[in-house]
């Protein structure tokens, strides 16, 4: 009877390292391939594969924003050096662009993007402190990230430009739900 149990217990390990490192050779295999999967509310969530050009970038955040994101939430365990993952933004401004930040959005060139607008607070009800209002011409080797999808997105309105050497890859969608 006992031999039956331990037969068992050890079918049931093996059948969980099988899955383990199943999940992690087709976690290993997806990074070849360039895809990656989104599952934050800033942008559809689906598979995006990395791409040459493109509006969406996958950047690791500068300090202190990037260890807030962290202690918060806003980011799970990751890649970046300060070991979390990255963020999956669109560019909204390049340089020479005008980025005006205002109490309901963010304008780039004159045009609004949509619900881009800086909160108080977030889901939890802990303080943002929004990038300062004003007009920002971009400068060379930066970029201006926002989510329109999402109006509770982490972005530029609370961090400012992200220098475009924090560029990990840039990225276009796959397949979105």
């Amino acid at each position: 009877m006992s031999r039956g149990r331990s037969d068992s217990s050890w079918r049931l390990v093996r059948g969980c390292l099988v899955a383990v490192a199943a999940c992690v050779c087709l976690f290993q295999i997806c990074g070849w391939l360039g895809l990656r999967l989104n599952v934050s509310p800033s942008l559809p969530v689906g598979v995006y594969v990395a791409s040459h050009n493109g509006r969406l970038v996958e950047f690791c955040p500068a300090e202190p924003f990037a260890s807030m994101a962290i202690t918060r939430g806003y980011r799970a365990q990751g890649a970046c050096p300060d070991g979390g993952t990255p963020l999956l933004k669109p560019v909204v401004a390049t340089a020479g662009d005008l980025v005006d930040v205002l109490a309901d959005g963010i304008v780039v060139n004159g045009v609004r993007v949509p619900n881009t607008a800086p909160l108080p607070a977030d889901t939890k009800h802990r303080s943002l402190t929004h990038w300062p209002f004003g007009r920002y011409a971009v400068s060379a080797g930066m970029v201006w990230v926002a989510s329109s999808y999402n109006n509770r997105s982490f972005d530029s309105r609370y961090f400012g430009p992200v220098p475009v050497a924090a560029i990990r890859n840039r990225v276009r969608p796959v397949l979105c739900f």
